[in-house]
């Protein structure tokens, strides 16, 4: 693997590409935490418990924190991609842990697939099966695209942004109660192990553990010479993930607290969409499209982009070039899978969330060994073991919230 070489300061070029290439890094790992299955989610739990949903999202930040933490550092100090640290560490891991998460993330996508497709219902009135096959043709044509790295950076970027400034808006109409919410973040009435793993799963589960590290590793920001800067990132990226998802919350519950009834197992249910126009009417139910629309499409790339980069575990020479091909597949195979399979879009984002949130021990567990027993891998650095002991208490919560909501995840496809 070519070795990345330190940057100087003085060159303006070289720093303003650093910087580019760090803030692509946060808003992948953000609006992959912030896609259509943690948008559904969140209206599905905050209709289902209220006020006490906030415990869930605080419990996800602070998984969010460490997994994200420890991941970061442990990719950019040995310079290599998550399915190789894990077969060095153990042999054999990675090949398992690439599986889990490419089969994660085709399940992930074929559920943003679905996010889009109601994104552009609210939006534009089109049929959810055609937005979502409109939508998966456009992300396929910026994979197809020459300078589709450039394209992908700049579309996850502006469509972040976008997405702040719009959920903010609705959030402040539709006055939720404040003071409970904080109050229940805290000290909730009610906890749900099945919740906390599945909005866990859908924030920082399965590929979008490893999307904004393998961005920075593409982007050649490794070494122990960009630490600093790749700390700084990964917390920038868990701050704008955790307030997007109190202003989400604090949006719904507000039209929740209203006694506005939410349809959330229909067929046809969009839970956050009827959120959305009930506290901002007709105009409040096209902004919830384009912010939904805008979270899908940003996901669908995210997804495929982070899968098919472990496809490098199986073949070490494969190019660019390839994995943009590879990477159109994906998104081929996503759309079709979610154009035969008959569980409503709603509900398929709510269950591939859990499903994440499964799979996510795993590869935290191998992470973590490797962090351990293995800093040979880091050049010798010795890593911070305030971390690690962090790491291994969340590791522990992860397989045990796992065990306690394997049944009811699995019930959401019935």
């Amino acid at each position: 693997m070519e070795q990345p070489t330190a940057v100087p300061s003085a060159d303006p070029a070289s720093g303003k590409s650093r910087r580019a290439a760090l803030t692509a890094a946060v808003f992948l790992m953000a609006t992959s935490a912030i896609g259509p299955g943690f948008i559904t989610q969140t209206a599905t739990f905050t209709t289902k418990l209220g006020a006490a949903f906030a415990f869930a999202i605080l419990a996800s930040i602070l998984i969010d924190f460490v997994v994200q933490l420890n991941i970061w550092r442990i990719v950019t100090l040995t310079r290599m991609r998550a399915s190789d640290i894990a077969n060095a560490a153990i042999p054999g891991t990675g090949y398992i842990l690439a599986i889990l998460v490419i089969v994660g993330g085709l399940f992930f996508n074929i559920g943003n697939i679905g996010g889009s497709g109601l994104g552009l219902n609210a939006l534009l009135g089109l049929d959810p099966t055609w937005g979502g096959a409109i939508s998966a043709l456009i992300a396929i044509g910026i994979f197809s695209s020459k300078r589709a790295g450039v394209a992908v950076d700049k579309a996850i970027i502006g469509a972040g942004v976008l997405m702040i400034i719009l959920t903010l808006y609705v959030a402040i109409v539709s006055q939720p109660p404040v003071g409970k919410a904080m109050f229940e973040t805290f000290i909730p009435s009610t906890i749900d192990f099945a919740t906390i793993t599945t909005i866990v799963g859908g924030t920082v589960g399965g590929y979008i553990t490893y999307s904004g590290a393998h961005r920075l590793l593409d982007k050649g920001q490794t070494g122990i010479e960009n630490l600093g800067a790749v700390n700084r990132a990964a917390l920038s990226g868990i701050a704008v993930t955790g307030i997007m998802r109190y202003v989400l919350f604090l949006a719904i519950l507000g039209v929740v607290s209203a006694g506005v009834a939410i349809d959330v197992s229909g067929k046809g249910a969009n839970p956050a969409a009827q959120a959305f126009q009930a506290a901002a009417g007709e105009f409040g139910l096209r902004i919830f499209g384009a912010v939904l629309w805008f979270a899908a499409i940003t996901s669908v790339i995210g997804a495929a982009y982070t899968s098919v980069s472990f496809i490098t575990v199986f073949k070490k020479d494969i190019s660019d070039r390839a994995r943009d091909i590879a990477t159109i597949i994906f998104i081929t195979i996503s759309l079709f899978f979610y154009v035969i399979i008959t569980t409503p879009p709603a509900q398929m984002l709510v269950f591939v969330g859990g499903l994440n949130g499964l799979i996510l021990p795993i590869g935290l567990s191998i992470f973590i060994y490797a962090a351990w027993a293995r800093s040979d891998l880091m050049g010798g650095y010795r890593y911070p073991r305030w971390l690690l002991v962090l790491g291994v208490l969340v590791c522990a919560l992860t397989w045990y919230m796992g065990y306690k909501s394997i049944g009811p995840i699995f019930a959401l496809l019935g």
